[in-house]
């Protein structure tokens, strides 16, 4: 690969994950209520680069309330790796069987 296209790949990148909004948050879609919240690491990377942005996860959820498994959805990855390791340590409501969970990660530079 060329050092242009390279670069123009770099850039791309860095702009995707700038248009998303501008506070640290995450928020869940589904029917579980979260009980334990990990919040990602902010990448060291991304904090060199100003890269911030939003990563959509899913999460199946076991019927105890652990996450069984994480599958990325969107978003920029450089963020990728730190949001799904918090995801798959958060905690949800016991439930009757197992369910899949939306959760949308927001990374910015504190």
């Amino acid at each position: 690969m060329s050092k242009k296209a390279v670069f123009i790949f770099f850039v791309f990148i860095v702009l995707t994950a700038m248009t998303a909004a501008q506070s640290s948050s995450s928020t869940s879609s589904g029917s579980r209520k979260v009980i334990e919240r990990v919040a990602p690491t902010y990448p060291e990377l991304a904090r060199r680069m100003h890269i911030q942005g939003t990563v959509k996860v899913e999460a199946v959820v076991r019927p105890n309330g652990t996450v069984k498994s994480t599958r990325v959805l969107g978003g920029s990855p450089v963020l990728v790796e730190s949001a799904t390791t918090a995801v798959a340590k958060w905690k949800f409501e016991p439930g009757p069987d197992e369910t899949t969970e939306i959760i949308q990660l927001t990374f910015a530079p504190q």
